[in-house]
């Protein structure tokens, strides 16, 4: 099975949650295939059971599978490594610390791995400190670049720029898209990200010249009664996304 997203014009890969094996099916086609499918490895008590059930994912989706965390949860990272390496995904979401493992695992450079940074409230730095220790420790600020580049050291493929609490760190933001433009690295926006905001928030990468782009949007479009992310909202996103690229 493909081990790449499929990306809109060669630019732009949707980032949602799936709360069933159907849900990821009807959002992937809602989305004409241009979407990763994120499955939380916190919801599963064993690599066991996380790797059966994420395989029926995987099967549903053309492989177009997204192994999370869970909500950032950096105690979730080695678990996240061991297990992608059986299922080997088209997405990886990893805390800082965790890039390296997760790569050597996988023995492949297609899957997209990305690294946890922070904002940091100061425009052209970002915190790396996202790792199960060093996320209790102080932040460890450092300029995007080198961030950038201790992520390609690792093996990573982009920058998980989370929480970004929607537009609230914009000018932060919009340094971090310069950088991964200036510097051929991808980036995935994330955290309070809605039907509101999204496309700002993409648009600014776009401009920006980012080679390729996957903002997550996850809560904003999740049904609160039945936990599933709706298909219709999924659709209007990838309308959106359609939009920033003419």
């Amino acid at each position: 099975m493909k081990k790449t997203p499929q990306y809109m014009s060669d630019r732009l890969c949707l980032n949602v949650l799936a709360g069933s094996v159907e849900n990821a099916k009807d959002c992937y086609e809602a989305a004409n295939g241009q979407i990763v499918l994120g499955v939380l490895s916190k919801n599963y008590e064993t690599d066991e059971a996380a790797i059966a059930d994420m395989k029926k994912y995987a099967h549903a989706t053309n492989n177009a599978l997204s192994v999370g965390l869970g909500a950032g949860d950096p105690n979730q990272s080695q678990m996240v490594s061991r297990i992608s390496a059986i299922l080997q995904p088209q997405h990886v979401n990893q805390v800082f610390t965790g890039i390296g493992a997760s790569r050597t695992l996988l023995g492949q450079n297609e899957t997209i791995v990305n690294g946890l940074v922070s904002p940091t409230g100061k425009v052209g730095y970002v915190n790396i400190a996202t790792g199960p220790l060093s996320s209790q420790a102080p932040a460890t600020e450092v300029p995007i670049e080198t961030a950038i580049s201790l992520l390609k050291d690792m093996g990573g493929s982009s920058i998980k720029y989370f929480p970004m609490k929607g537009l609230a760190h914009k000018e932060e933001y919009i340094a971090v898209a310069k950088a991964c433009a200036d510097y051929d690295f991808y980036l995935e926006p994330t955290g309070g990200i809605d039907l509101e905001n999204f496309e700002e928030i993409v648009q600014i990468a776009i401009d920006a010249g980012v080679k390729k782009v996957i903002p997550h949007v996850y809560s904003s479009i999740i049904d609160s009664e039945t936990g599933l992310t709706r298909p219709e909202d999924v659709k209007n996103l990838i309308q959106m996304m359609e939009k920033t690229l003419s």
